[in-house]
């Protein structure tokens, strides 16, 4: 369970010792706080019909204006993207997908991984970045990865070197974060359990072999990826059921993942766009 997996001695060093992420004085208000972390579910969006906006609201509240909020449109799925240019080359995708499955609210699966995703785009809006990162949230992952297919098919060849990694966040809520290694690059696997130590994050790595992620697409285009989640033992009875909803979201465990994930995505900035293939 996750009350006794994470310790209140563990919550206590990762607010008082964690490594500042950016290796600079980043202003402190711009990482998010776990109290902000309950209160975005308070109430989460249960029809598939109404996540793309919340989606772009989402972002907003984190203070994206509704001009930088795009919507890539293929012939079969939307994903909502957002562009924060960097001063060098290298693309890194962070990525969630924002569909769910036909049964619950999907606030596991996977509103948690966007609401990271969103308080990773706030704490990097002002950042100094080296590389461009593309916020994407994707469009009919359940129906089979359809949204990041799409994005991954459009990329032209003589493009791909300039794709660094993809950082994927998917179903947190129920435990520490983990690294799903079957949809996972393996020197970026290792990075996040790296990371994770020094941060004093409880930390896993949780093989899903009937299941596939977003970071697949990418995998399958040779492009490092990696997929953290936050899914305990409990998971089956829980995800595309009616047990989905908001009650069964431990907030702890999404700013777990959410500071890891953030960790991560400032570590690949600072490194060579090949240092992860």
């Amino acid at each position: 369970m996750l009350a006794s997996r994470i310790t209140l001695l563990c919550f206590f060093l990762l607010m008082v010792s964690a490594p500042n992420v950016w290796g600079t004085s980043q202003a402190a208000d711009e990482i998010s706080t776990p109290d902000q972390f309950k209160d975005e579910f308070q109430t989460v969006p249960c029809k598939n019909s109404e996540r793309q906006d919340a989606v772009k609201t989402l972002f907003e509240q984190m203070g994206a204006a509704a001009s930088e909020i795009t919507v890539d449109s293929h012939k079969r799925v939307e994903n909502v993207m957002i562009r924060r240019d960097g001063t060098g080359e290298g693309l890194i995708v962070v990525g969630a997908h924002y569909d769910k499955a036909n049964n619950g609210c999907g606030a596991l699966d996977n509103w948690t991984g966007i609401v990271a995703m969103a308080h990773i785009y706030r704490s990097l809006k002002r950042a100094p970045i080296q590389k461009t990162l593309l916020f994407v949230a994707f469009g009919d992952e359940e129906r089979g990865l359809v949204g990041s297919r799409a994005m991954v098919d459009a990329i032209k060849k003589d493009a791909l070197p300039q794709y660094c990694a993809m950082i994927n966040i998917d179903s947190l809520g129920l435990a520490p974060p983990q690294v799903m290694d079957n949809t996972s690059s393996g020197k970026l696997a290792r990075v996040a359990e790296e990371i994770a130590g020094k941060m004093k994050i409880p930390f896993a790595h949780a093989r899903i072999d009937s299941g596939n992620a977003d970071s697949s697409s990418f995998l399958n285009r040779k492009i490092p990826s990696v997929t953290i989640h936050g899914m305990s033992n409990e998971w089956p009875k829980v995800l595309h059921t009616t047990d989905d909803r908001a009650t069964r979201v431990n907030p702890l465990s999404v700013y777990l993942g959410y500071r890891l994930a953030l960790a991560l995505v400032t570590r690949v900035d600072a490194s060579p766009c090949d240092a992860y293939r």
